[in-house]
C-alpha cells in the first residue's frame, strides 16, 4: 500500500515504516513466547508500540538511516523497550493505566514538590523512609532525589559523573533500598524523581574503561581522536562551560593516547549519540531507572547531547529528536513516567525542550533569575515583561518552578526583553552580580560568585534562599527588623511560585531557612565548586524537634517560616483555581507590584505581591477588573477587601484574593 502526504505525494518513510514493523512484528512474538509472557502483557505493549510506530521509526529513520546497520540498531531498541516492558512490576503497570486515562496528573494543584540529597538530608535511603512523615506534614507530594547513583572517588561534579546507572552509590545504600522508598513514596502519595544523567557517564564507568582499554566499539561510544586536529576546529566555535576549571572542551588520555571530549569536567565523558548503538544502551539503563519505581526523570544537560561542527554544540535540532525518541519509548514501555528538562539556556530555548512528545515538565531558570531581580529593582517591569509573552506553554505541560536548586543562579533573561525597558543586559547582569554577592550599597544579600571569568566579566551567583533573601546578614547584625524583611522576601517569593501556574519545587532546607555552609572548603573535593556553599547538611535535630519549632509561638525564626511556607502550601493545596498553567498578567498602575489571574474550570484567584520594603497602593479599580469582583477574601491573612479605595500592601507583602 503506498500512503500520500498531505500534498499527495507519495509518503515513502511512513511506506518503509509500515515494511519494517511487518517484519519486525514476527520476531517480536518469538521473544514474547521465548520470554514466556503473558498474553495479555504482550498485548498491551504491541498495540502501544504499533500505534506508536510510525513516529518512532521517523525520529530514528531521521537520526540514523544513514548508518549501513540502521535496520539492526532498529530491531535491537525494539527489543529492549520489550524487555523493559517485561521487567516492569504490576504495581507500575496499574499506575501506568490510570496515568494513561489522566495525562496531565501533573498538573493538579495538589502537586508540591522537594529536592534533596540523600545523603545531606538523611544520610541515607533508610534514614528517608523515615522522613516520609516529614515530607508529608510539610504537604510534598513529590521528592527529587539528586544523582544517588554510583559515582567515581573524589570530586565527581555533586553525583553527576556515574560510574553505573544501575548501582546506588553504596554510602547511600543499595537498589532494592531504592526500590523500596519508591513503594513507601507510592502508598504515601508521594512521588519520586531521578536525574537521568545521558550527556556524560564518568571516565571509570564500564563504558569508558573498555574504551580505555583499547576497544575500538567502546571507543566510538565517545568521541575520541588521535590528536588535535579535529577538536581543534571543533573549538572555534564551543564555548567554555567550566572556564575557571580548565580550558577547552577536550581532555587529553594518556592510556589511550587520544582526546576525549569532556564538556564539563575532565572526568565526565561526552557520549556520541550520533552511534545508535550508544543511544539504545542508554534507553536501557532509562528503563531500568524508570523500574527501580521513578514517575519522573530529569534530563540532565539536554542542550548538550549532539554534537555538529561549526556550531556551538547547544541546542540542535537533533536533541530534540533523541529526547522525543526516547519519550516515544517511554510511552511504548513506561507508559506513566514522565521527564523533566534541565535547560538552563535562553529562554527561547528553553521551551523548545517542552511538550507533550518531548519534556511535558521543565524548569523554569527565567522565572527564578527575574524574581531575585526584582528583588534588587524593587521593580516589576523585566518579570512583568518576561511574563507576558513566556509563561505560556503547550497544552499538556508544566512548569516547575522554583527559587533555590543544587546549582547556581544565572541571570538568564532576555536581551532584547531587557532593551525594551531601556536596560542594558551586560550591564544589568554586573549590577546583579554585585547586588547578590554583597557588593552593591544597601544589599542585602549574602551569596557568593560560581565561575567567575574576569576577561569575560562572566559570572553566576551562589547561596541559600535565606542568604540570599537577607537573613545571613540580619543575624549578623542581630536586627529583628532585617529578620522581620527577611523572612517576609521568602514568603513572597514561595508564594509566588507555589501560586503562579506550574509545579512549585523546594530545596529543602529552605523551609527552615538554612543558611550557607561556609565549611565546605574543608572538604578537599568540594574545596574548589562554590556551589557546595548552598548545599548545606540538614541537621537532624531539625526534624528531631521541629514540632516544637512550628508549635512555638513566640516565634523562632526556623518556625516561622516552616509554619508560613507549610500554611502555603496546604491553602495551595486546596485552590482548583491553582490548577493548570493558565495565568494572565493584570494590569496594577504601580510599578513595584506583580499582579496576576489563575483561573481553572470556573475557580479564580488573584495574586498581588509587593516587591519593596515600603507600603506599596495598589488602585481598588485594578483589583475590581482584574478580580471580577467587589468584595474579596485574602487568604493567607483571611481578612475581607473591598474595592471602594485603594489597596494598601504592607513591605513585602503577598495577598491572595478570592472573590466573595
Amino acid at each position: 500500500m503506498i500512503v500520500t502526504s498531505r500534498n499527495g505525494q507519495p509518503d515513502h518513510l511512513q511506506t518503509e515504516a509500515e515494511i519494517s514493523l511487518k517484519r519486525l512484528l514476527p520476531r517480536l512474538e518469538a521473544f514474547w513466547s521465548e520470554e514466556d509472557v503473558a498474553s495479555g502483557l504482550a498485548r498491551e505493549f504491541t498495540q502501544r508500540l504499533v500505534a506508536q510506530w510510525p513516529r518512532l521509526f521517523r525520529l530514528l529513520f531521521t537520526l540514523y538511516h544513514k548508518r549501513y546497520d540502521f535496520f539492526y540498531h532498529l530491531e535491537e531498541i525494539m527489543f529492549t523497550a520489550a524487555r523493559g516492558w517485561k521487567q516492569r512490576s504490576p504495581e507500575l503497570r496499574e499506575q501506568d493505566d490510570h496515568r494513561s486515562n489522566d495525562p496531565t496528573w501533573f498538573q493538579s494543584e495538589h502537586m508540591v514538590g522537594g529536592a534533596l540529597y540523600v545523603d545531606l538530608f538523611s544520610e541515607n535511603l533508610s534514614k528517608l523512609r523515615e522522613c516520609i512523615p516529614y515530607f508529608k506534614d510539610l504537604g510534598l507530594t513529590y521528592v527529587h532525589l539528586m544523582p544517588l547513583f554510583a559515582v567515581r572517588p573524589g570530586d565527581n561534579d555533586g553525583g553527576y559523573a556515574i560510574s553505573n546507572y544501575r548501582s546506588v552509590d553504596p554510602r547511600l545504600g543499595t537498589i532494592d533500598d531504592l526500590r523500596q522508598l519508591a513503594d513507601e513514596f507510592r502508598e504515601a502519595g508521594v512521588c519520586l524523581c531521578l536525574d537521568f544523567v545521558f550527556n556524560h557517564t564518568s571516565d571509570d564507568h564500564y563504558w569508558a574503561q573498555h574504551a580505555q582499554a583499547g576497544d575500538i566499539e567502546y571507543q566510538q561510544y565517545y568521541y575520541c581522536f588521535p590528536d588535535r586536529t579535529v577538536p581543534d576546529q571543533y573549538e572555534r566555535t564551543l564555548r567554555e562551560i567550566f572556564p575557571t576549571v580548565r580550558r577547552g572542551n577536550f581532555t587529553w588520555h594518556d592510556g589511550m593516547q587520544r582526546w576525549v571530549w569532556t564538556t564539563f569536567n575532565s572526568f565526565q565523558w561526552d557520549l556520541n549519540y550520533g552511534n545508535p548503538a550508544v543511544f539504545r544502551a542508554m534507553l536501557e539503563e532509562m528503563l531500568f531507572i524508570a523500574n527501580t519505581g521513578v514517575d519522573i526523570l530529569r534530563l540532565d544537560a539536554v542542550a548538550f547531547i549532539w554534537k555538529q561542527m561549526g556550531t556551538n554544540c547547544e541546542n540542535r535540532p537533533e536533541a530534540h529528536l533523541l529526547i522525543q525518541a526516547f519519550n516515544c519509548l517511554a510511552g511504548i514501555a513506561a507508559p506513566g513516567l514522565v521527564f523533566k528538562s534541565e535547560a538552563i539556556v535562553h529562554p527561547d530555548e528553553v521551551v523548545k525542550y517542552i511538550g507533550v512528545e518531548e519534556c511535558q515538565i521543565s524548569y523554569n531558570p527565567t522565572l527564578m533569575a527575574l524574581l531575585w531581580e526584582s528583588l534588587a529593582t524593587r521593580s516589576t517591569r523585566l518579570l512583568k515583561k518576561s511574563l507576558s509573552h513566556r509563561h505560556r506553554l503547550p497544552h499538556g505541560t508544566s512548569w516547575v518552578n522554583y527559587l533555590r536548586c543544587h546549582d547556581d543562579i544565572g541571570w538568564t533573561f532576555d536581551d532584547e526583553d531587557a532593551a525594551q525597558l531601556g536596560i542594558n543586559g551586560y550591564d544589568h547582569r554586573q549590577f546583579l552580580n554585585n547586588f547578590y554577592t554583597g557588593q552593591f550599597p544597601g544589599s542585602f544579600a549574602r551569596g557568593v560568585p560560581f565561575q567567575h571569568n574576569p576577561t569575560t566579566g562572566d559570572m553566576r551567583i551562589s547561596g541559600t534562599l535565606a542568604s540570599l533573601a537577607g537573613l545571613e546578614q540580619a543575624i549578623e547584625f542581630h536586627d529583628p527588623k532585617l529578620i522581620e524583611m527577611s523572612v517576609r522576601r521568602m514568603c513572597l517569593l514561595y508564594g509566588i511560585t507555589l501560586s503562579i501556574g506550574g509545579i512549585p519545587l523546594l530545596y529543602l532546607g529552605e523551609e527552615w531557612g538554612m543558611l550557607n555552609d561556609y565549611d565546605f572548603v574543608q572538604d578537599p573535593a568540594k574545596a574548589g565548586d562554590t556551589r557546595w556553599i548552598h548545599r548545606p547538611k540538614m541537621k537532624w535535630e531539625y526534624l528531631q524537634n521541629f514540632h516544637q519549632e512550628v508549635e512555638d509561638q513566640n516565634g523562632s525564626i526556623r518556625g516561622k517560616i516552616f509554619r508560613s511556607i507549610q500554611r502555603l502550601i496546604s491553602l495551595r493545596k486546596n485552590l482548583p483555581s491553582l490548577a493548570g498553567q493558565q495565568m494572565e498578567l493584570i494590569p496594577v498602575d504601580n510599578p513595584h507590584v506583580l499582579g496576576f489571574v489563575r483561573h481553572f474550570e470556573g475557580n479564580r484567584i488573584l495574586i498581588l505581591a509587593n516587591f519593596t520594603e515600603e507600603e506599596q497602593h495598589v488602585p481598588a479599580n485594578n483589583v475590581r477588573t482584574g478580580g471580577l469582583g467587589r468584595f474579596f477574601q485574602d487568604l493567607i491573612s483571611e481578612q475581607e477587601i473591598a474595592t471602594h479605595e485603594d489597596l494598601v500592601m504592607q513591605p513585602y507583602g503577598l495577598l491572595w484574593l478570592e472573590r466573595i
